[in-house]
This record gives C-alpha cells, sequence and structure tokens, in this order.
C-alpha cells in the first residue's frame, strides 16, 4: 500500500471532519474546505485522528492522493497557506486598491489583478505580493497567475518571481 497512504491525518483542536455521502468536508477557525468524496476510498474518523483505506488494490495510489489533499485542507483551515512573490526590474512596482492588486511591470498600461474569493493579497513593500489564503490550489494557482503576468527572463533576471526562486542566468551573445 502507498505510504502515503497509510500516514494518519491528525485534526488539532477546533477542527471538524464531516463526512457527508458526496463529499468530506473540514471546518476550522479559518473557514471551511470541502472535497468531493472519491468512489473505493474510505475516510473514518476516531478520537482526533482520520484515516484512509482503499476498497480496491488499484486504488492505493488515489488513496495516498486523497489523504494529502485532506491534509492539507487540515493545515489550511488551521494555519493556512502563503506564496511571496517579489518583483524585481527597474519601475517594476505593486499596490493595492481596495481588493484588487495594480502591478506596473514596464508595460505602455498598470496590470490590475482582481482578488479571486477565498484569497487575500497584501503588499508589505513595494516590490513584494504576499498571497494568502485557506486552500492550497487556489493560493498557488493565484500566485501562477500573478507570476505569469511577466515571468522572469533569463538575461537581467527581470520578473515577476516566487520569493527564493532562482533564476538560471544567461550569458550575453558576444559580438
Amino acid at each position: 500500500m502507498s505510504r502515503v497512504a497509510k500516514k494518519p491525518v491528525n485534526l488539532p483542536k477546533g477542527v471538524e471532519l464531516n463526512i457527508q455521502p458526496e463529499s468530506v468536508s473540514v471546518k476550522g477557525p479559518k473557514g471551511t474546505l470541502s472535497l468531493a468524496k472519491v468512489a473505493g476510498v474510505e475516510i473514518t474518523v476516531d478520537n482526533g485522528v482520520a484515516t484512509l483505506a482503499a476498497n480496491d488494490a488499484s486504488l492505493v495510489a488515489l488513496t495516498g492522493t486523497v489523504r494529502a489533499i485532506l491534509a492539507n485542507m487540515v493545515k489550511g483551515v488551521t494555519e493556512g497557506f502563503e506564496r511571496k512573490l517579489e518583483l524585481v526590474g527597474v519601475g517594476y512596482r505593486a499596490a493595492m486598491q481596495g481588493k484588487d492588486l495594480n502591478l506596473s511591470l514596464g508595460f505602455s498600461h498598470p496590470v490590475l489583478f482582481v482578488a479571486p474569493e477565498g484569497i487575500t493579497i497584501s503588499t508589505p513593500t513595494q516590490t513584494e505580493v504576499l498571497v494568502q489564503g485557506t486552500d492550497k490550489q487556489r493560493v498557488g494557482e493565484v500566485a501562477a497567475k500573478i507570476r505569469g503576468f511577466r515571468p522572469p527572463e533569463p538575461y537581467k533576471g527581470k520578473g515577476v518571481k516566487y520569493a527564493g526562486e532562482v533564476i538560471i542566468r544567461k550569458e550575453a551573445k558576444k559580438a
């Protein structure tokens, strides 16, 4: 069986796991997340610990995937997730306009990004953008969309990059 699927999911205090016939929902201090129930994967809760089991040997890998998603949901409703983006380049800056993110990325026009529901975007400095939320997938998706407006280029490293991302530089052409 999958090693990931064998690991139980600990439910901290204040986190409730509700199992309905069609879905599984996790409720915690930061909100509620739900997941469509996967056929063939059984979820049981006992003394604040959720365990998963596959009904069929062919569904073992899927059970590990569901376990990882469930663990991320539990972490999301307790701590939350965040991705930090950095703007590198002369004149590249970010500012908040209400709940919308206004980016100056060297284009002839400013880029306006509307934050989706459940995601909070903040700008601690003009060159940093912080994306926060309870759903790990949506936080990563929003961060990738913002990065997609001006991905870092390999010659000068200008663009929007993740914090800690290493941009492999290329050497310029020689005459």
